[in-house]
């Protein structure tokens, strides 16, 4: 095995249970999207024709009339939200996100308006769209978008995530419904989504994916949908796009890693996983305080997580201070913590490698038999994680 390049760049090795994280490096990338990017990066290549033949893979695995590679999913709202502003007007496309037309409002479920790591709702102002909130934070009716379209309305966003509300809202059927019986279009942000053609099929005009979530490419975002928006959406690579760029190693890197998910072996992939949750388990079970429940995931991809429920009274430690004791140390262990305040957080076992289930078992017994024998409580005050959630970020980057 060749050795971890990050002890050489002086990094901390850390074991992901946390998911496609941005943050942590996203996903493990696939063997035949190095390969690719490796076999282009020497050449040099026409890049609107490399993403033609991009679109044709999009379409072929999506469903959808066209499409192309940009940075990010964040990076496909601004630039599909800016192409149902624009259109094909390449002047207009130049004073982005100043606009020339009133037709810039752009709906927004209120639910929907979430932080995956930047707002939802600011990749929409940055493309001259002006966000419409409809309904309220948990709830929104017919009545709430049907009478939200004016001929102000460019387009409608819709967010599949782990993040948003996930009772009470408009589902997509509705939404697109709506949205459609007044000729606005949709735009789907599926980041990080296993099914390629579910969102095209129920009736939106575009669905944005994340490249380097769970199809394990590089860093990117695909655009797919009506050839049309499509088109326009491209466009914006002549304006805002431009800082949004892929070069030709992400374009042909993505193109493997869509390619190669027609092949994976998913049932293989979910057995480890499995055995994986099953480790935890019997690790957990039975430990006072401790409750571990095997869920599946809320927007119903395949796959399943580990919630890790808590009681410090008698686990003697909190979710949070357990969460934080296992990213620190020689090996730390990256939880998925953004419910942590309920007392729980969550172990995905996708972005494991060989070996490191049985790394994570052991520290999981660790911690808790230290804090078990503690005879104080381990409890640092949760408005501690509040007040100093930023504090790296802004004395970055020392």
């Amino acid at each position: 095995m060749s050795a971890d390049i990050r002890t050489t760049l002086g990094l901390r090795p850390v074991i992901n249970v946390s998911g496609t994280m941005t943050s942590l490096g996203a996903s493990i990338v696939v063997p035949e999207a190095i390969a690719a990017m490796a076999a282009i990066l020497p050449h040099f290549v026409e890049i609107n024709a490399l993403q033609r033949q991009a679109s044709a893979v999009i379409a072929r695995m999506t469903g959808g009339e066209a499409g192309f590679i940009t940075a990010s999913c964040s990076a496909g709202v601004s630039l599909a939200v800016a192409g149902t502003i624009t259109g094909p007007d390449l002047l207009a496309i130049e004073r982005l996100p100043e606009t020339n037309t009133e037709k810039n409002e752009v709906l927004l479920q209120m639910g929907h308006v979430v932080s995956y790591g930047a707002p939802v709702d600011q990749a929409i102002r940055i493309a001259g769209g002006k966000v419409v909130m409809i309904g309220q934070a948990t709830s929104t009716h017919r009545y709430h978008m049907e009478n939200a379209i004016t001929e102000r309305t460019a387009a409608a966003v819709y967010v599949v995530s782990h993040h948003v509300v996930d009772y009470g809202l408009l589902n997509l059927k509705e939404f697109v419904e709506i949205a459609h019986a007044r000729g606005v279009p949709v735009i789907v942000d599926a980041a990080s989504e296993y099914d390629l053609k579910i969102f095209l099929a129920q009736g939106a005009d575009i669905a944005l994916y994340s490249g380097h979530k769970f199809l394990g490419g590089p860093t990117s975002g695909i655009v797919a949908g009506r050839k049309d928006l499509v088109r326009n959406a491209f466009l914006q690579n002549m304006g805002i796009g431009r800082g949004m760029k892929v070069g030709k190693e992400s374009i042909y890197g993505a193109m493997a890693a869509l390619e190669a998910w027609e092949t994976r072996d998913h049932a293989g992939i979910r057995a480890r996983e499995t055995g994986a949750l099953v480790l935890w388990k019997e690790t957990l079970d039975g430990r006072p305080g401790v409750t571990a429940l095997i869920e599946p995931d809320p927007t119903d991809n395949p796959l399943d997580r580990m919630r890790v429920i808590i009681d410090p009274q008698e686990a003697h430690i909190t979710a949070w201070d357990l969460a934080a004791a296992l990213r620190s140390g020689d090996q730390p262990i990256i939880v998925r913590d953004h419910e942590v305040e309920h007392r729980y957080f969550y172990l995905d076992p996708c972005n494991l490698h060989p070996g490191q289930e049985h790394i994570v078992a052991t520290r999981l017994a660790e911690e808790l038999d230290k804090a078990r024998a503690s005879n104080a409580m381990i409890a640092t005050p949760i408005e501690d994680l509040s007040r100093h959630r930023f504090d790296g970020m802004l004395r970055w980057p020392d």
